[in-house]
């Protein structure tokens, strides 16, 4: 029977990544935003939250809130601006440039098909990915959401619309655990 104090032992050197000395990162580019990893780990799951929400409301109502990404787009570059500099500019392109594609995108569908196909939720939803992630992935996010949405569209032989929301924040959430993996 192992003893007491050897599984306090353990206990204590796991609790160590959660005590405010130990620093964790998201690292984009060059720049790394450091938070002690119990603050980490209370603003992922606060993403985590945001983001099933925007695909549940976006699943059943065909909108993302503003409610949801305008605070999204907020948090990201609030942030950001906790890191050295140039971290700050990557995620305020990528928030810019995350709005500006999507948003242009969506107004290249409405005039050719007269409707719209891709709203500006979808836009803020994808900026608030460049704010939190940097401009460097933003198309792998938008590559994986993509894809997710056509291969299950194909796969239940959708021809009506489809909610893009869900795929955006699915993306968005892997590659949050991907670049948060790398630094822990």
């Amino acid at each position: 029977m192992e003893s007491y104090a050897g599984n306090l032992a353990r206990v204590s050197a796991a609790a160590k990544y959660f005590l405010p000395g130990r620093e964790w990162g998201a690292k984009v580019g060059g720049a790394a935003i450091l938070l002690p990893l119990y603050l980490a780990v209370a603003v992922s799951l606060l993403l985590a939250l945001a983001l099933v929400a925007a695909a549940v409301i976006d699943l059943h109502q065909f909108r993302l809130p503003d409610a949801i990404t305008l605070p999204l787009i907020a948090a990201g570059l609030g942030l950001a601006a906790l890191s050295p500099a140039p971290a700050l500019a990557e995620r305020l392109l990528g928030a810019g440039a995350g709005f500006a594609l999507l948003a242009a995108l969506g107004a290249v569908h409405f005039r050719w098909r007269g409707r719209e196909g891709l709203g500006l939720g979808d836009a803020k939803l994808f900026a608030a990915t460049g704010a939190w992630l940097g401009w460097q992935a933003l198309p792998w996010v938008l590559a994986l959401a993509a894809g997710g949405a056509l291969i299950w569209a194909v796969a239940l032989r959708r021809s009506g619309a489809i909610a893009f929301g869900p795929w955006l924040a699915l993306a968005f959430w892997v590659l949050w655990l991907a670049q948060i993996s790398r630094t822990v």
